[in-house]
């Protein structure tokens, strides 16, 4: 089971996020539709993409259905409700607009295959959560896209579910270790509590900002952290303990960085949360080696991984091989294989 054994640590939101386009994201997601099925579990469902057409609309593969059971709430726009196959009871129409049109909130009444594409925003995906929640939901499922983990964000969800597969790399250790490289980056540990209001303050503003030995705070006067290194840099002294980034974090950032202050070793790096960073595992393990320190304000709950052995490019791992090479490197965060009944 995905779900039913952390229903008791009090989520409302979980996010079931892909590795890569055709990791398995939809099969982990009719998955936890079934168990909640099956434990009587009322859930809602949203996406921040599109997911459950037949057809794949960028790459024109077939791809997984998304199959509900009678009593789902689901927030999707209004094209893809009418391209639905079950009968929904339309409970509100928000007014939050998408390309495919109205953002709709309605529940299940028989069995049967669905679309759903939900909101744009991830205040907007909040937003639906809670009145999903409102109409019934005990657990909401956000289906996130392609290249938007963002859901997975705390402020946004309050638990993911990781999905990886073939499709990440031909080379089986590479798949597994640009896996482990995002949990690991899920799981990076959260600063000091002493001064987490202080940083948060920060992050609300969405400013760029040196905390020094003292405590004391001085505001860079950078728009993006992006291409803006050495600025970065150039604030950094012996006087630094941290230096808080509040939009990306990118390596290209961070090399410009470490070439513009030797002093880089001797501060932490904050970011809100680990979705902010975009680092390669390689880069992520040449800079730990040359002592970064990076933090972060809100830590990732991972529930746990799923894998798809299968890629649809015409290759694959053996399954078997692959979950137990997954298990051994990402314990003690179970890994499922969602393709086969006993793991």
């Amino acid at each position: 089971m995905l779900l039913l054994t952390h229903l008791d640590e009090g989520l409302q939101t979980i996010s079931v996020v892909g590795m890569a386009k055709n990791s398995g994201k939809t099969v982990t997601l009719n998955r936890l539709i079934e168990e909640a099925a099956e434990s009587n579990t009322p859930i809602g469902l949203t996406s921040t993409g599109r997911d459950g057409e037949k057809i794949d609309i960028i790459t024109l593969t077939e791809k997984p259905t998304v199959f509900v059971y009678e009593g789902t709430i689901v927030a999707t726009a209004k094209e893809t409700l009418l391209n639905s196959e079950v009968k929904l009871e339309i409970l509100e129409v928000t007014n939050f607009n998408t390309p495919l049109g109205t953002v709709v909130i309605a529940r299940a009444l028989n069995n049967g295959f669905v679309e759903i594409a939900g909101p744009d925003t991830n205040s907007q995906i909040k937003d639906v959560a809670s009145k999903m929640r409102y109409y019934g939901a005990k657990l909401v499922i956000v289906d996130g896209a392609i290249n938007r983990r963002t859901v997975a964000a705390p402020s946004i969800t309050d638990a993911t579910i990781l999905a990886a597969g073939a499709v990440i790399s031909r080379d089986i250790n590479r798949a597994v270790e640009e896996t482990q490289h995002q949990v690991n980056l899920f799981n990076l540990e959260e600063i000091d509590k002493g001064i987490r209001h202080l940083v948060n303050s920060i992050f609300e503003e969405k400013k760029y900002a040196i905390i020094d030995k003292q405590g004391e705070t001085t505001l860079m006067d950078i728009p993006t952290s992006l291409s803006n290194g050495r600025i970065i840099g150039g604030y950094i002294n012996e006087g630094t303990s941290y230096v808080i980034i509040s939009g990306s974090l990118v390596g290209k950032t961070l090399q410009d960085i470490m070439a513009a202050s030797y002093f880089y070793k001797e501060v932490i790096f904050v970011v809100e949360d680990a979705t902010k960073i975009f680092i390669s595992p390689r880069e992520w393990r040449l800079m730990k080696k040359r002592g970064l320190k990076v933090r972060v304000l809100n830590k990732i709950n991972t529930l746990a991984v799923t894998i798809n052995p299968t890629s649809p490019y015409g290759y694959g791992f053996e399954p078997q091989e692959f979950l137990k090479m997954m298990k051994e490197t990402m314990f003690p965060l179970p890994v499922v294989d969602v393709m086969m009944e006993d793991n």
